[in-house]
């Protein structure tokens, strides 16, 4: 007989044995390790080119490196294809010794492919959310096949941080194309080749990836044969699968971790998710240009609330983009939940005559039942005040193509429930709010211009000396708060799902995935 559970596995292993992940009837089974490995829970389907992705590195990472990335704590910055890197001491100048390696293909991975890499993501033309970050790269020298060294314009106190998330690129596969085919090209769904433990096999499209072991892996052979990265449609098949064994691992969302806190077959994980959820005031809508109407959405939303009764207490109000306290100084408007201060505000405002009771679309790609929720309570607690707000949830695909088009619909997102990492390195939400950073340089989607707010991004990222940086960012908090450039919220915790079978898995909530040396080729069954 065959039952739901049952023909899901056949669905994921026919492909499987066809691709040679498996093994042939009767003998031993592959070893594979199969769970919602991309952004968010479930995952997110058609998150393969890494200069376009925003989250989900935890996963890229299994077959893409960077140079460097972060450690397992996400404290350090530590070599990945770079053995190691230095500074020179006015940080103009950064050195790489690169790792022996080969691409998957067999090619020799040189200095060549680093110079490739970097250039291509400083061109907008290829889609490149980095094009900006990069912009203080001058060069990139390649003295030997073993050594690039990157110069810098200005020192940019992000650098690193946005290098752990550049994912080196082969030259003699990707030089041929050229940089505008490359952002939707179907190269990086059907054969792209990295230097990571694991090498791409097939992509089924909205079902899952499966990788299978690089025998020749400089760190060691991978301990099982295979990873298969599914996904679902909601969290509630995620967590249906967890249940059934079909997968070992997914993020879940909080209110679904008292199904797994005291089951014996489980390993729940958690941590802060450095994301900070926000309701963004599209600055090309006339509706947010008076900032007492932005001010009067803060007051009139209450947070506690939503934090203790939906998020079970499970996330800590954000007053700027920050919650860290070396970040965060005294003084900041709490903005405490005041629907009679809201109603006034609007009313000086001009809201009648602005905007009234004419619906403007809140638009999210967040499509969990808890997200739903939380979008609900804050509906009705902003219509309370006379702000008509409707939700509009959409895929992540769909979200993308809206917010960085070329040619935008303002109004299809007047308002946006979103998230933006705000650690572990501060200058992170610089890519969301310095008026540099508006698409296609950056994702500054709500294309805000606000002089003050640039400024103290500028002043922070250019800082040298790293004991005055937590005061360049409180002052880009203080900036945050009195002018809203968002309506910042909270930052909640994130959860992961580990079966018990799983040995010797390292998974942290990191932001956008990470990355961090996970050390894949030690995962094992």
């Amino acid at each position: 007989m065959i039952t739901r559970r049952s023909l899901a596995q056949i669905t994921i292993a026919a492909p499987l044995l066809a691709t040679g992940l498996g093994r042939s009837a009767g003998a031993q089974a592959a070893r594979t390790i199969s769970g919602g490995f991309d952004v968010g829970p479930g995952g997110m389907p058609g998150n393969f080119n890494p200069m376009t992705a925003t989250a989900g590195f935890t996963w890229l990472t299994l077959y893409l490196e960077p140079l460097v990335i972060y450690d397992a704590k996400l404290e350090t910055v530590v070599g990945a294809l770079a053995t190691s890197y230095s500074v020179s001491a006015d940080q103009l100048t950064y050195t790489f010794k690169l790792a022996d390696t080969r691409w998957h293909d067999g090619q020799a991975f040189t200095s060549a492919d680093v110079r490739f890499t970097i250039e291509l993501a400083k061109n907008a033309a290829s889609g490149s959310t980095f094009a900006a970050r990069l912009g203080a790269i001058a060069s990139v020298e390649t003295p030997d096949a073993r050594t690039a060294i990157l110069k810098l314009s200005a020192p940019n106190a992000g650098l690193l941080d946005t290098l752990t998330k550049v994912m080196i690129l082969p030259q003699h596969a990707l030089a041929a194309i050229p940089p505008a085919d490359l952002p939707r090209h179907a190269w990086w769904s059907t054969s792209p080749i990295g230097t990571g433990p694991f090498k791409f096999t097939r992509y089924v499209s909205g079902q899952y990836v499966a990788l299978s072991a690089n025998a020749d892996f400089r760190g060691g052979k991978p301990q099982v044969d295979s990873v298969v990265n599914r996904y679902f449609e909601s969290t509630a098949g995620a967590v249906a699968a967890l249940r059934s064994g079909e997968i070992q691992f997914s993020y879940v969302e909080a209110d679904d971790v008292a199904n797994f806190r005291n089951n014996p077959a489980f390993r729940v994980i958690e941590g802060n998710s450095f994301v900070v959820n926000y309701l963004g005031f599209n600055q090309e809508v006339p509706v947010w240009k008076d900032l007492r109407v932005r001010r009067a959405v803060m007051h009139a939303i209450d947070r506690a609330a939503i934090i203790n009764s939906l998020y079970g207490g499970a996330a800590v109000a954000a007053n700027c983009g920050y919650v860290a306290p070396a970040f965060v100084p005294a003084g900041l408007d709490a903005y405490p939940h005041d629907v009679a201060k809201a109603k006034a505000l609007l009313a000086e405002a001009g809201w009648d005559k602005i905007n009234g009771a004419k619906p403007i679309t809140l638009l999210t790609y967040y499509n969990a039942p808890l997200a739903i929720n939380v979008m609900a309570a804050i509906q009705a607690m902003l219509a309370e005040v006379g702000i008509n707000v409707v939700p509009r949830v959409v895929d992540v695909p769909t979200y993308n193509s809206l917010v960085y088009a070329a040619t935008p619909d303002w109004n299809s997102f007047a308002m946006v429930y979103a998230g933006l990492q705000n650690g572990p390195d501060p200058s992170i939400i610089n890519i969301g709010l310095n008026e540099k950073q508006i698409p296609p340089a950056g994702a500054n989607i709500m294309r805000v211009r606000m002089p003050k707010l640039s400024a103290a991004f500028d002043a922070a990222l250019g800082e040298t000396d790293a004991g005055k940086r937590p005061a360049r960012y409180q002052d880009v908090c203080k900036v945050m708060n009195s002018e809203l450039p968002w309506g910042t919220l909270w930052v909640t915790a994130r959860y992961g799902i580990a079966s018990t079978k799983l040995k010797d898995f390292t998974w942290i909530p990191a932001p956008a995935g990470g990355p961090y040396e996970a050390h894949p080729e030690r995962w094992s069954i």
